[in-house]
């Protein structure tokens, strides 16, 4: 089997990272980027300091009708923004599979992603790391476990960052939780930490996760990829392969 051919959206901060996790990957090869502007050199590697040429960087206004036939991947992953999803329907269209990492949509956007599942396999997750997900499967089978136990949420990130955490909104959704069972900490250079909080009448129980570097995102992205490319059209996420994995390796007693 030949290497996996994957298509990136979005060469920010995060994007760059992705970029180069890709690379990394000895059974995957960055087809190419797409960006906001071409930049010269033409090749994501070169401009992340590798002499070798890798990831054709490409700009919006290059996407025309025929783009994906004529620069074909076997998935396509998306860090760019939310309004992006209009850029790769003619890729859903033909079957592409689709990751998106996008934190915030507009619900008009998702609802435009998740329509593309009637086609091609997509996978959907505002914080792609494999641990958070582990993290929020684990919370709701605690939950089920102890359906009475007081649970909050603690959620830090680095000073600058003024929303709610949206990993936290999703924590607080799937427990059924109110947003005010949400508290934010702003400090430092924190990339993300994450705790959800069990209270009982005498211990307290608590699960973390800590993205200590940005890698997290592409790590994850490549895994959920390589998960998409072999699944049939229809929409995914990350939780489901986590309770999937949870179901094969309980161990029974």
């Amino acid at each position: 089997m030949g290497k996996i051919k994957m298509g990136l959206f979005g060469f920010g901060k995060t994007g760059k990272i992705v970029a180069n996790q890709i690379m990394g990957e000895t059974d995957c090869i960055l087809e190419w980027v797409i960006r906001q502007h071409k930049e010269e050199p033409k090749y994501a590697s070169q401009l992340l300091g590798y002499e070798f040429k890798q990831g054709k960087i490409f700009g919006k206004n290059d996407i025309t009708e025929d783009f994906f036939c004529k620069n074909p991947v076997d998935v396509i992953i998306d860090f760019s923004s939310g309004k992006a999803v209009y850029e790769y329907y003619a890729a859903a269209q033909i079957g592409i599979p689709i990751v998106s990492a996008i934190s915030k949509y507009e619900p008009e956007d998702l609802a435009a992603l998740k329509s593309y599942a009637t086609k091609t396999a997509v996978l959907y997750s505002p914080n792609i790391t494999v641990g958070i997900n582990i993290l929020m499967v684990a919370a709701q089978i605690l939950q089920n476990i102890a359906p009475h136990a007081d649970i909050e949420i603690v959620e830090e990130h680095f000073k600058e960052k003024k929303e709610v955490s949206g990993t936290a909104k999703k924590m607080a959704e799937v427990l059924s939780l109110k947003q005010n069972n949400i508290h934010s900490i702003r400090v430092g250079k924190t990339i993300g930490k994450h705790d959800i909080i069990f209270g009982f009448p005498n211990q307290t129980l608590r699960l973390m996760h800590e993205s200590v570097d940005r890698a997290a995102f592409g790590q994850g992205a490549i895994f959920a990829a390589k998960f998409l490319i072999k699944q049939s059209p229809g929409l995914y996420s990350m939780e489901q392969i986590v309770s999937e994995m949870f179901k094969k390796h309980i161990p029974v007693y």
